[in-house]
């Protein structure tokens, strides 16, 4: 005979349930807090040294056609209204994903009291649902129906939505390196499908007396090198983070020279075709900018929310299809000179012929608040490694300023060899 346990009466069961009630409600208090609060108005502040003469140069400085300079105008207010709405939502965001046990503890302050905090995570979703509905919204104002550059700026959404869902799923799935490496090759088919672009490259001056002709049509392969970039770009901000404000710092940094490197470019030539792809670029980053703001008001340290995968595959998608539809994919790589090196640094370990860790941070110590460089090939290391210790909002801080000397460089590099490389 089978022994079967006997139910507890009523009078015995409802002290238990009332208990367990407020258990539940007790973590549930806990685990639903509001979120520290922005830090929107210094980030604001700090923005104005970019905002100034960016609209200084649009506005002012270039004699840029009034439609075109009224698009852009319309494109920046829609995305100042994205920056608003994506400050709102991200608190509202938050106790949404820890219901959902979407959380993650800051592993660089592990032995402190904010190490054991519940970090809200994959908060960029929030950003990646707002750049999208701002970005389609804008179309009304900007394209009519039977425009040449309507189909290609549906598929560079496209491509962009589809990489916000497979960041989604890599951030409740946790998949492994290798699959991550192949994810934004599926994304970027909608765009490779839909681009009617040239496939030509100007052969350098120098090389035209050896080569015979000035222009060279690379065909299939040209499609090739844009969806290998659009791999490179989106994986590399993936693996150039770690700390808090960094992925989208550096995101925010990028984002700043392509719009002054596009302004530039509208204001200085005199073919309405390049002008269009420089704004139809212009037109995809103003909002990225705005809601990266947004983010990062939360995310700088000490970050109240994580951005996870969703973002850093969203961010690098954008970037990339900004760059290969404004054409100048080699000035966006030249921007991206940190996220190369990082790659380059980490191809050892992703390629397996070093040991990978899940995380290849630095090591913090509790008692100093210091991080040590550790072995693993990263930037983040390396700089610990070349610097000494730090503190982790220090390195960040550094990393960024490297960032934007990097994108310095690129503006000198193109002023210098203007006239004489192309």
């Amino acid at each position: 005979m089978t022994a079967r346990k006997r139910a507890p009466s009523e009078a015995t069961l409802e002290p238990q349930l009332k208990s367990q009630e407020k258990t539940t409600a007790t973590n549930s208090t806990t685990d639903l807090s509001p979120i520290a609060p922005s830090k929107a108005a210094q980030i604001l502040k700090l923005s104005l040294i970019f905002f100034l003469p960016y609209f200084y140069l649009i506005l002012s400085h270039y004699n840029i056609d009034a439609d075109l300079k009224r698009s852009i105008v319309i494109n920046a207010v829609l995305s100042s209204v994205g920056f608003l709405v994506t400050l709102t939502l991200i608190p509202v965001a938050s106790r949404y994903v820890l219901r959902r046990n979407l959380f993650g503890y800051d592993i660089n302050k592990k032995g402190t009291p904010q190490g054991s905090v519940k970090v809200p995570e994959s908060l960029g979703i929030v950003v990646g649902i707002v750049f999208l509905v701002f970005a389609i919204l804008f179309q009304y104002f900007n394209f009519t129906s039977d425009s040449n550059w309507l189909v290609e700026y549906n598929a560079a959404l496209a491509s962009i939505c589809f990489m916000i869902l497979l960041g989604f799923v890599d951030d409740v799935l946790d998949v492994p390196w290798r699959v991550k490496l192949v994810l934004p090759s599926i994304a970027a088919l909608p765009l490779l499908m839909a681009y009617a672009g040239h496939t030509t490259i100007i052969i350098p001056k120098p090389l035209i007396h050896y080569l015979g002709f000035e222009v060279l049509d690379l065909g299939w392969m040209y499609k090739l090198y844009m969806w290998l970039l659009a791999i490179f770009c989106t994986n590399s901000i993936n693996i150039h983070a770690g700390l808090n404000g960094l992925e989208v710092g550096q995101t925010i940094v990028i984002a700043c020279a392509i719009l002054i490197h596009n302004a530039m470019q509208i204001g200085v030539s005199s073919d309405p075709e390049y002008k269009q792809a420089h704004a139809f670029s212009i037109y995809l980053v103003q909002p990225l900018l705005a809601t990266s703001l947004a983010l990062f008001s939360y995310n700088w340290n000490p970050s109240s929310v994580f951005v996870g995968d969703t973002y850093t595959y969203f961010a690098g998608m954008t970037m990339a299809v900004a760059g290969i539809l404004g054409h100048f994919s080699e000035t966006l790589l030249i921007f991206f000179i940190p996220q190369v090196l990082n790659f380059l640094l980490s191809l050892p370990q992703l390629a397996g012929f070093i040991p990978c860790p899940r995380h290849r941070l630095p090591r913090f110590d509790p008692q100093t608040g210091l991080l040590t460089g550790t072995n693993d090939g990263t930037l983040v290391n390396l700089f610990l490694r070349q610097f000494g210790r730090m503190s982790e909002k220090s390195l960040c801080i550094l990393l960024l300023i490297f960032q934007a000397i990097c994108c310095g460089f690129c503006f000198l590099l193109r002023w210098f060899l203007t006239g004489w490389y192309k």
